[in-house]
């Protein structure tokens, strides 16, 4: 069972807290098996004034057994809680490097929302069943045979009630399990939908309210959470109907018991302090039965979660680990014969795509939306493994360099610019801990950003949202630039990160970037004929397959896609 599985792996590193629980729980619960047998000797034998030693005997017993009793169940709990907390956040934090190291497409193939969910909603069910099995493991079969045991002793003729009881309350925590187990699933597949719906309307309230959708979006939320609303209703309903039928079983053994008890002291068959002691071991049996129950009925929704948690901290990544090697000694980009389609793709997004990208020069790639622009771009730093043929970097191959050394050699601008809550520095210092301020100033110098730095209260210290919301979309463009440049990587990567960017500012920041990436290996991603007319080389992507390359004055002259493009720009005379 997967459920148990997780929860003992996890377990080990506390098994000193564990037994603590278990020795505790034991303690406090024969310790309340106890107290019923000494009330019963108080009854039976009764007091008269010469009693003086056995009450003070009897009274010191049984305080001291409510004090051990006490203790040792507020031990238990302590210890539990503790297991639990820890064993709940030893999940997340797994669950959270497991993510981490996969791969672009498996994130997407589970989901972000789902994955949200499963480390936090789906751990939480986890780590609350742990708790009330530390709790309950022990004291519950215990208190049920010790109070079997013990009432027994006490009478044996009214032992049919217990055989009468127990099984019936077993019988409805079947039934109740049964009908549970597949409402928990579709629970946790309406929270993965209701996290998934309000995730997607707070990154795009923006275009939401440009094009005035509250109402629409609104509806589409109003319908996911009366989803998960009708579900908990109906896994409500089952919990209401479950401690009303515990208790009328319970009600109705403390009944029976007083009943067939009564006609059996009345016949002299057994005493009063018995059937007094036989009540209550019978209804300690049953509120152990109930709290078993109840730790029971949690166990369907653990064990969907886990199985959840399950298939997160199984899967594979796609992007196989390498063994740690040298760095290459170059940092030249060859793409050899390179083929790559998304999964579930009817056609390979790049066809056997082969170029050089030589260090100390720049290469800029151009192509018409959907051409594979970016993609190729994805495979440089290893965010996707091309199907077929090789990309390397000084002649080793991508597949072949730990994400540490990538991340030492490639610094990405991607398409869309993000920026972490924190401030200007440490968004900076992503890349490179360790640079100081003028690194970071000059960073910012080369990506035309010093000016909107300086100008605000705190300057390297002002504040980020998380995202960059509070700066402009060209501020948050050119910070994302000064971070790669701050890393001051072998190959720099900009995915069309000029878009946002004037024209002025684009050149402005072109110029200066030539000189801060001397030596480099840069390739540029861009829609604007502008960016990369000055560029070394020029190639030209067209449904996946490179139809061109050369300078921009070669390709003008003898490429009619580069020439198509050109001419949706600006004339051909004025891009001469």
């Amino acid at each position: 069972m997967k459920l148990l599985r997780l929860a003992v792996r996890h377990a080990k590193p506390y098994w000193t807290w564990v037994a603590a629980v278990l020795v505790l729980q034991l303690i406090s619960t024969i310790a309340a098996l106890y107290l019923p047998s000494l009330n019963a000797r108080i009854i039976d034998q009764g007091i008269s004034k010469g009693d003086t030693d056995f009450i003070w005997s009897t009274g010191v017993t049984m305080i001291i057994v409510c004090f051990v009793q006490v203790a040792a169940a507020i031990g238990g709990i302590y210890f539990g809680a503790r297991t639990a907390m820890a064993i709940g956040r030893d999940l997340r934090r797994e669950v959270y490097y497991r993510v981490n190291a996969l791969g672009a497409l498996d994130v997407s193939r589970f989901g972000t929302a789902t994955l949200i969910t499963r480390n936090t909603n789906d751990v939480q069910q986890v780590q609350m069943l742990v708790l009330m099995a530390l709790n309950f493991m022990v004291s519950t079969p215990i208190m049920c045979i010790g109070g079997i045991v013990m009432a027994l002793r006490e009478d044996v003729g009214l032992s049919w009630l217990v055989w009468v009881s127990v099984p019936l309350l077993f019988v409805v925590v079947g039934f109740l399990v049964v009908k549970l187990l597949p409402l928990f699933r579709e629970m946790q597949d309406r929270i993965d939908t209701v996290n998934g719906v309000l995730r997607e309307q707070i990154t795009g309230i923006r275009v939401i309210r440009a094009f005035v959708r509250e109402k629409f979006e609104a509806e589409r939320y109003r319908d996911a959470n009366l989803n998960l609303t009708r579900v908990s209703v109906r896994v409500g309903n089952l919990f209401v109907l479950m401690f009303p039928v515990i208790m009328m079983i319970l009600h109705l053994a403390t009944a029976a018991v007083l009943w067939f008890g009564g006609h059996r002291v009345d016949a002299g068959q057994m005493q009063v302090g018995s059937l007094t002691a036989f009540l209550q071991y019978l209804l300690q049996i049953l509120v152990a039965v109930m709290m078993g129950v109840f730790m029971v009925m949690m166990i369907p929704r653990a064990a969907i979660s886990a199985e959840r948690l399950d298939d997160v901290l199984t899967a594979v990544p796609s992007l196989a680990v390498p063994t740690a090697r040298e760095l290459p000694a170059g940092h030249a980009v060859e793409f050899s014969a390179v083929s790559f389609g998304y999964p579930g793709a009817e056609r390979p997004v790049l066809n056997n795509v082969t170029f050089t990208a030589e260090a100390g020069r720049t290469t800029a790639i151009v192509g018409s939306t959907g051409s594979g622009k970016s993609t190729l771009l994805n495979l440089i730093p290893r965010l996707f493994d091309p199907q077929d043929g090789t990309v390397r970097i000084g002649g080793v191959d991508v597949s072949e360099l730990s994400r540490t050394q990538m991340a030492g050699l490639v610094g990405l601008v991607p398409q869309k610019p993000y920026l972490f809550s924190g401030t200007v520095a440490s968004n900076l210092k992503f890349g490179r801990p360790d640079a100081g301020d003028e690194d970071l100033w000059e960073a910012l110098r080369v990506a035309q950003a010093k000016d909107f730095v300086e100008e605000k209260p705190k300057q390297l210290a002002s504040p980020i949202a998380q995202g960059g919301t509070n700066v402009s979309g060209g501020q948050r463009q050119r910070l994302c630039i000064a971070r790669a440049l701050a890393a001051r990587p072998r190959i720099y990567l900009f995915d069309d990160s000029f878009s946002a960017l004037d024209v002025a500012t684009d050149q402005r920041l072109r110029e200066s970037l030539h000189g801060a990436t001397e030596g480099a290996t840069v390739i540029i991603v861009a829609q604007r004929i502008s960016t990369i007319r000055e560029a070394d080389h020029i190639i030209v992507l067209d449904d996946g397959e490179i139809v061109g390359t050369g300078t921009h004055d070669e390709l003008l002259e003898g490429n009619e896609t580069y020439r198509e493009i050109v001419e949706s720009q600006l004339s051909i005379e004025g891009a001469a």
